[in-house]
């Protein structure tokens, strides 16, 4: 191995800024190669491939899921939740757009990002938050994950159906081994795996469609009143489906620079989500809406996810050919929604002492730790009562308190803070030019934080905290701009 020069160095690469790595950031504890800014040679997605990216994370089971629970928790008619879905997917574009931005500018991931707004130490605080928030949905989703292998072998086999809930545990670990192996591939792997799921995952949608419509009335299904009480006003029932809707992708909106990092241009990364997103989020979120609201007239029981809908289809090669694609889709999801981030944030933690690999197997084994009640419970061994209405109201409005004011602070930092200019070499060293802990940082998250605190113990305040993610995005964004121009930005 040649010797490194004792100094790094960024040098200009078209619109990219590319690391030449000297034997100061080699040596830094800050930094490993894992989480270095990419090199020119990676930035290889183009705007399909940021568009696939979506497509294959959007199509999945908790999209279909909440889109059902917009109309029978939050309250709203079917025509009303379709325009909700739109209408949400279309403003965390906002923020999905412009995070993205340093992450495509620099080649860095989102824990290094955040050292800019938080400090070198005190972007693991973020961080972690996010990452936890990641190994939730890991878990969440490879449960899912798991009923579909559980389902197709049960299609396939009188014995492996007799297992019951054991067979959904097996299916668990299964999926949980296989969806693992494929981020240990690495980027170009995740790559190729959201260009073939996606329009694979689209045909499968359609045809979910395709069966159910001439079972149903959509002429009824849209005239359908809403759940919510007669005299009810719109607005509030409406505001919280948004901010659940919204807070559904705040996780993605805080650490997309994990993969605008490999995109072409600002163009690429810009337009793939605008193409990727929206449209394929209406799609698979209004299917939810509908089939949910038709599922007991199609199978005589009202479903809100499609695996437990498809499982009663009287086709066992449909059954087989669904639960395959919906494997597929839950896996493409999981992979870069899921695993990719908490990856990089327990990387920034130490990254002399996990690498990519390490960081992968302890997203895994967290996943399956925040997921232990559930499997226990289909053991037989425990017995919990959380329903499905519980898990995404206050999952999503609970957790969006907390994203929502990191995603302010990080676009207020990068476009009117530091002026879309970032010291790339100062991130990865300590005292090099940003503080440890950044006061600025701290003060607007845990101003929101602490506001949403109190309007959960004492009942007042009670909007903040329903419109947890638009409150804290704003207030967050806004205290930080004053604080740090004000001089509150370091700290030793």
């Amino acid at each position: 191995m040649s010797e490194l020069p004792p100094v790094s160095k960024l040098r200009t690469v078209g619109a990219h800024v590319e690391l030449e790595l000297g034997q100061d950031l080699a040596d830094s504890p800050r930094y490993n190669d894992d989480i270095a800014p990419t090199r020119a040679s990676q930035r290889t997605w183009s705007r399909w491939n940021v568009a696939a990216l979506w497509v294959g994370m959007a199509i999945c089971v908790p999209t279909y899921t909440l889109g059902g629970v917009l109309t029978a928790y939050f309250g709203l008619s079917v025509s009303e939740a379709l325009w909700t879905i739109l209408v949400a997917n279309i403003v965390v574009l906002v923020p999905l757009t412009l995070n993205a931005f340093p992450g495509t500018r620099y080649g860095i991931p989102c824990p290094v990002v955040l050292r800019a707004s938080f400090g070198i130490i005190g972007s693991n605080v973020p961080s972690l938050i996010r990452a936890i928030v990641a190994c939730g949905w890991f878990g969440i989703q490879t449960l899912f994950g798991g009923i579909a292998i559980h389902l197709l072998l049960s299609a396939v086999s009188d014995s492996w159906a007799s297992l019951g809930g054991t067979g959904e545990v097996l299916g668990f670990f299964i999926f949980w081994v296989a969806n693992i192996a494929v981020v240990i591939r690495g980027s170009e792997a995740i790559k190729h795996l959201e260009s073939l799921a996606a329009p694979m995952l689209l045909v499968v949608a359609i045809g979910l469609m395709v069966w159910a419509m001439p079972k149903v009335s959509m002429d009824e299904l849209l005239s359908t009143p809403p759940s919510r009480p007669e005299d009810a006003p719109f607005l509030p029932y409406f505001m919280a489906a948004l901010t659940a809707m919204v807070g559904f992708w705040a996780t993605l909106s805080l650490n997309i620079p994990d993969f605008s990092r490999f995109a072409r241009s600002q163009r690429s990364q810009v337009i793939g989500q605008i193409i990727g997103l929206p449209l394929t989020m209406l799609l698979f979120a209004g299917l939810g809406v509908v089939l949910t609201a038709a599922s007991a007239e199609l199978v005589g029981q009202t479903f809100s996810d499609p695996i437990n809908l498809i499982g009663k289809i009287d086709s066992p090669v449909w059954v087989v050919l669904s639960m395959l694609m919906i494997i597929l889709a839950t896996i493409s999801t999981n992979t870069a929604a899921n695993i990719v981030s908490p990856t990089n944030v327990f990387q920034n933690v130490a990254p002399k002492y996990i690498n990519e690999n390490k960081g992968v197997i302890i997203t895994g084994i967290i996943g399956i730790l925040l997921m232990s009640w559930e499997l226990l419970k289909k053991l037989g061994w425990l017995e919990t009562d959380v329903s499905v209405e519980s898990l995404y109201s206050n999952w999503l409005i609970g957790y969006s308190s907390l994203l929502g004011p990191i995603a302010g602070i990080m676009v207020v930092d990068y476009f009117l803070v530091k002026n879309q200019s970032y010291d790339v070499l100062a991130l990865y060293k300590d005292n090099a030019g940003y503080p440890a802990w950044n006061k600025a940082g701290f003060i607007a998250f845990l101003v929101p934080v602490g506001l949403t605190l109190i309007a959960i113990t004492t009942g007042m305040l009670g909007w903040f905290y329903t419109y947890g993610w638009f409150t804290g995005s704003i207030l967050g964004g806004l205290i930080y701009y004053f604080a740090a121009r004000g001089g509150a930005g370091g700290s030793s």
